[in-house]
């Protein structure tokens, strides 16, 4: 998979994300949306009407999803670009595929980056093999997507990812996997090599904190503070969670993610 495939191209998508999805009202969603039903703003040529202001509209939820490219391959590949306006026979089984291969992209994403880890070379093979069998389902039909239970087959991957991580750590770095560390004063902190897998970082203070080769994968970082932090290196990191957090000129990124444009 090419980087490209594995990012969100929402001008080939026919807003999936905007429909399929549901909403409930809190801090992220101004407003609670059924799944199956189009979201108000959303626009007859797919585009959203709020787009360049849905944060102060309090949409900020919308800001920070990210479908790794599934919206795109779901309307222009396994539905070969017929949209559920115009063809309305392919509304339930698009809305019902559509979160399944979100869930496939975002392992090929992981799977994808996990093979460009040196340190993890002894189990490459292993990487190969489960991403050309991440492809395969992915490239079923709407039957095939619709009837698919991912989660057997993301166990599996899963456990393949923890060990890329941990022939790229090593035996460095402290451990909070899934750790509750909502609102931490972690500030300036050594966080080297640290497994944070699912760690809640909600509002956690990591101004300046060192995270390179800090496992991230499913770290949740809304509000977290990472003005002057370094995450260069860091395993698994998403643009969404970059997008969700707060950040400056002086926080360090990899090279393969962008500094949101909300960031100071």
């Amino acid at each position: 998979m090419t980087g490209d495939a594995l990012r969100a191209d929402c001008a080939s998508c026919f807003g999936l994300c905007c429909v399929a999805l549901n909403f409930t009202a809190s801090a992220d969603f101004a407003m609670d949306k059924a799944a199956g039903a189009p979201c108000t703003n959303l626009l007859t040529d797919f585009r959203c009407g709020i787009h360049s202001r849905l944060r102060d509209e309090g949409f900020a939820g919308c800001t920070v999803f990210d479908c790794f490219g599934a919206g795109q391959r779901i309307s222009q590949e396994t539905f070969g670009g017929r949209d559920w306006w115009q063809a309305p026979e392919t509304r339930d089984a698009m809305f019902a595929a559509f979160p399944v291969m979100r869930q496939l992209h975002e392992l090929l994403y992981y799977l994808t980056e996990a093979l460009n880890l040196s340190a993890a070379r002894p189990i490459h093979a292993e990487l190969r093999t489960a991403l050309e069998e991440t492809e395969r389902l992915a490239r079923g039909g709407p039957e095939q997507l619709v009837t698919l239970d991912v989660s057997p087959h993301r166990e599996r991957v899963s456990a393949l990812l923890l060990r890329a991580s941990e022939l790229t750590r090593g035996k460095r770095g402290r451990n909070h996997r899934g750790a509750d560390l909502m609102g931490a004063k972690l500030r300036g902190a050594d966080l080297r090599a640290a497994n944070l897998r699912g760690a809640y970082l909600i509002g956690a203070d990591l101004g300046r904190a060192d995270l390179r080769q800090a496992d991230l994968i499913g770290a949740d970082l809304r509000g977290s503070n990472l003005l002057g932090a370094d995450l260069t290196g860091s395993l698994f990191l998403t643009q969404a969670q970059l997008n969700a957090a707060r950040g400056d000129a002086t926080t360090r990124l990899p090279d393969r993610l962008t500094r949101p444009a909300h960031w100071t």
